[in-house]
């Protein structure tokens, strides 16, 4: 299985830490930030990876190069003018080749157990599947509703009108999709992925939830930011032990 992580932000709210150097970089424990979601990929054994680029992207290809350091191989997409998650994905589409991959945010820290998220992608039969966290406050995110078979009903709203009481949970910014639904993503424009998401909601295909209860921090912040090294530091989250 390939993914793809997604590395073409600005990352306003952290400067100026992000002037100089892509916030995917922002060192946590002596790694960088992007290297954490790297190795969890390969724990995994997921080791063909597609990273687009925008902000200071030079710079993260020089860090990670072509992947050999990682055991995996990497390749680019270079986005001149940001295309946002639909369209950074279609931009990168042929990478795929037809099969599922994981999506995972370039600013995200976190540890979930990969192979039992596609193992549950493949027993619903589901065109994409998305770690979901429970949060207090699910809307200050983007709530998605879940219904009884943790099935993705309603994002931001949007999808189908429940025939029960829904559950909301906070999107984790980590999914397995397949590329079928990248079919009606216009190429070259910014969009964002969940757009096509409520397009298959509403479509009745199977959107599911999967929970994701290990460590999770969006490195959003300064004070999020500060809050994950020492997180990491104090050993809540380690894969270090994973690198080669």
């Amino acid at each position: 299985m390939k993914a793809m992580i997604l590395a073409a932000g600005l990352g306003t709210r952290l400067r100026p830490l992000t002037d100089t150097l892509p916030k995917p970089l922002l060192p946590i424990a002596g790694r960088p930030l992007i290297a954490w979601n790297l190795l969890l990929l390969r724990r995994y054994d997921v080791t063909e990876v597609m990273i687009n680029l925008h902000h200071l992207g030079h710079l993260i290809e020089q860090e990670l190069g072509d992947g050999s350091a990682f055991g995996m191989r990497i390749a680019y997409s270079k986005e001149p003018a940001i295309l946002g998650t639909g369209g950074g994905l279609k931009q990168a589409e042929p990478f795929f080749g037809g099969e599922p991959f994981f999506v995972l945010n370039g600013d995200t820290l976190f540890d979930m157990d990969l192979g039992g998220m596609a193992a549950a992608h493949r027993q619903n039969r589901a065109v994409a599947t998305m770690a979901l966290r429970t949060d207090p406050d699910p809307d200050r995110w983007g709530a998605v509703e879940l219904d009884a078979m943790h099935h993705v009903i309603r994002i931001n709203g949007r999808g189908k009108n429940p025939d029960r009481r829904t559950r909301k949970q906070m999107f984790a910014g980590v999914h397995l999709m397949h590329p079928r639904l990248l079919a009606d993503v216009p190429a070259g424009r910014e969009s964002s992925i969940i757009e096509a998401y409520v397009r298959a909601i509403e479509a009745g295909e199977t959107v599911a939830g999967c929970e994701l209860s290990g460590y999770w921090s969006d490195i959003g912040t300064p004070e999020r930011y500060a809050q994950a090294q020492r997180d990491a530091e104090a050993g809540l989250i380690n894969l270090k032990d994973r690198l080669a």
